[in-house]
């Protein structure tokens, strides 16, 4: 199935129809986590969200990133999406949506919640559920320098675009070797959990083979 033209006033609801509803679920429920992805930590993974924010622009959606600070300890100064770990008692939307604003000053008000994409396990251990909002215009942002260094917007389309998906492997050691996706937009580089999380999320939408 085709999707509506960007910014078309049916893509809220085509989107929706591709997503899992919101409700209490343990995002942990047949989540596969691979051999090589597990050894790298101890215990079971921790509870994470992060908020996929698609802005109704004029021009089109586009999607609400971030460069993590430089000061971070983990995934320092790469590219994500606001989001973090799940506290006690959230629901991972109320991850999200706490997250974002302390991240970047997205006020929720701002945002209309749509559903839940495919959950994902870091190579840190976190068990990462992403959570697709609506951001209407209006809205204000201040990165928070702690955890932030820039926050920008990258078009929908594009990140959606398989042209756009490049497929890379790294070495693993003992002859192994992994592949992963990254996406290359003007000069920012997208790869490890959030270039996944996007691309889970086209192959949600536009029904693609695991490639």
């Amino acid at each position: 199935m085709s999707a509506p033209p960007v910014g078309a006033p049916e893509l809220h609801d085509w989107i929706t129809s591709h997503l899992d509803p919101l409700e209490e679920r343990d995002p942990a429920d047949g989540v596969q986590i691979e051999p090589e992805i597990r050894a790298r930590f101890e215990g079971p993974p921790r509870p994470a969200a992060v908020l996929v924010g698609l802005i109704d622009r004029p021009q089109g959606c586009t999607v609400l990133l971030t460069r993590r600070a430089d000061t971070l300890r983990n995934h320092t100064g790469q590219i994500a999406l606001p989001g973090g770990r799940r506290d006690p008692g959230e629901t991972p939307w109320e991850t999200a949506l706490r997250e974002a604003e302390e991240e970047v000053g997205l006020d929720r008000r701002f945002v209309s919640l749509a559903g839940l994409s495919t959950p994902m396990v870091s190579g840190t251990g976190y068990l990462i559920t992403p959570v697709v909002g609506f951001i209407r215009e209006g809205f204000r942002l201040e990165a928070n320098p702690d955890e932030v260094a820039d926050v920008f917007e990258t078009p929908f389309g594009f990140l959606m675009d398989p042209a756009n998906h490049e497929r890379r492997e790294y070495d693993l050691g003992g002859g192994q070797r992994r592949g992963y996706y990254a996406m290359t937009h003007e000069d920012r580089f997208i790869w490890g959990v959030t270039a996944a999380i996007l691309r889970a999320l086209y192959e949600r939408l536009y029904g693609a083979a695991l490639a």
